[in-house]
C-alpha cells in the first residue's frame, strides 16, 4: 500500500475518526452550492439526479450482486434518507441484489467539494463505496481516465475507512495505487461527512473534516493526473468480490444498508 500526502496515514498506522456532529448547514465559505440532494423527496431516488449501472457481470471485481434499477428493495428514500440495500435475493441469475446510483449525465464537475453524510452497513461481505469516476464521451477505459474513492470499506475490517485515486500510473492491479485508511470506530452506528476536495493541483479525502489522504499533480502528464476533466459520483454496496470477499460472506448479516443523509457539492466562487 502506497501513502501520498502529509496528512496521509502510513502503512500499518492508524488515525481515528470521533462520532460525527450534527449535520452542517449547506453552506461553505467562499464556495457556491452547485448541485445537491437532500433526500427529502419519499419514494425512488429522484430521476432528475441519479441514474443506475445495471448488471451481474462481476463489475471487474468478481462481485456476485446483480445491480437493479428503479427497484424499491435496492434503493429507496424514505425518512429523509437514501437507502442502498444489498439484499439475498435471486435476480437473472445472481444470488444477491443491490444498487449503483450514478450521477452521471446529471451531476458532472470539474473541480470541487463534494461531502456525503453517510452511515455504512455493518457484516463481512459488505463492502460500500463512495467513488468518483471521469464522465468521458464514449466508453471509459479504465484506469486510465482515473478514478477518485472517496470511501470504501470492506466488512471483515469493520470500522476502516479507506481514500484511493487510481491512474494508469498507479492503480491497484499492478500494486501502485496511491491510497490511506482512517479508524472510523462507529461507521455503522453514526453518520460522518467523507468529502474530498479536488482542484487542479491535488485531490484530498476527509472524515468530518480531517483529511487524511492527499495526491498531488505530480505533472500534466495523464497517465499520473487525469483529473483535469468531468468527473461523476458513484454511490454502490457490493456483496463480497475480490476484496470484499476476501474473507466470506456472512449469510446472516444480510441485508447491508448504506443510509446517505445529504450529497453536496460545491465549487469555489470565481
Amino acid at each position: 500500500m502506497v501513502v501520498v500526502g502529509l496528512l496521509a496515514v502510513a502503512v500499518g498506522a492508524e488515525a481515528q475518526v470521533a462520532s460525527s456532529p450534527a449535520p452542517p448547514p449547506a453552506t461553505l465559505a467562499g464556495h457556491a452550492l452547485v448541485w445537491h440532494d437532500e433526500f427529502d423527496r419519499e419514494g425512488l431516488p429522484d430521476p432528475t439526479r441519479w441514474s443506475y449501472d445495471v448488471g451481474g457481470h462481476g463489475w471487474g471485481n468478481q462481485e456476485p450482486q446483480f445491480y437493479t434499477a428503479g427497484r424499491r428493495e435496492n434503493a429507496r428514500v424514505e425518512g429523509g434518507h437514501l437507502i442502498i440495500e444489498a439484499r439475498r435475493d435471486a435476480w437473472e441469475g445472481a444470488p444477491y441484489t443491490s444498487a449503483r446510483l450514478v450521477t452521471r449525465g446529471k451531476g458532472d464537475w470539474t473541480y470541487g467539494r463534494l461531502e456525503i453524510r453517510a452511515r455504512l452497513p455493518r457484516g463481512r461481505g459488505s463492502w460500500p463505496a463512495i467513488w468518483m469516476l471521469a464522465t468521458t464521451s464514449g466508453a471509459m477505459k479504465w484506469p486510465d481516465d482515473g478514478e477518485i474513492d472517496i470511501m470504501e470499506h470492506v466488512g471483515f475490517d469493520h470500522g476502516t475507512v479507506h481514500a484511493s485515486v487510481h491512474t494508469k500510473a498507479y492503480h491497484h492491479s499492478i500494486g501502485t495505487q496511491k491510497t490511506a485508511k482512517v479508524t472510523v470506530a462507529d461507521a455503522s452506528e453514526a453518520f460522518h461527512v467523507y468529502s474530498v476536495d479536488w482542484d487542479r493541483d491535488r485531490v484530498a479525502v476527509a472524515v468530518d473534516g480531517r483529511t487524511y489522504f492527499t495526491f498531488a499533480r505530480e505533472s500534466g502528464d495523464t497517465r499520473v493526473w487525469p483529473f483535469a476533466g468531468p468527473f461523476h459520483l458513484l454511490l454502490n454496496v457490493a456483496v463480497g468480490g475480490a476484496w470484499g470477499g476476501q474473507q466470506g460472506i456472512d449469510e446472516s448479516s444480510l441485508p447491508y444498508r448504506m443510509t446517505v443523509d445529504y450529497v453536496r457539492v460545491y465549487q469555489k466562487l470565481p
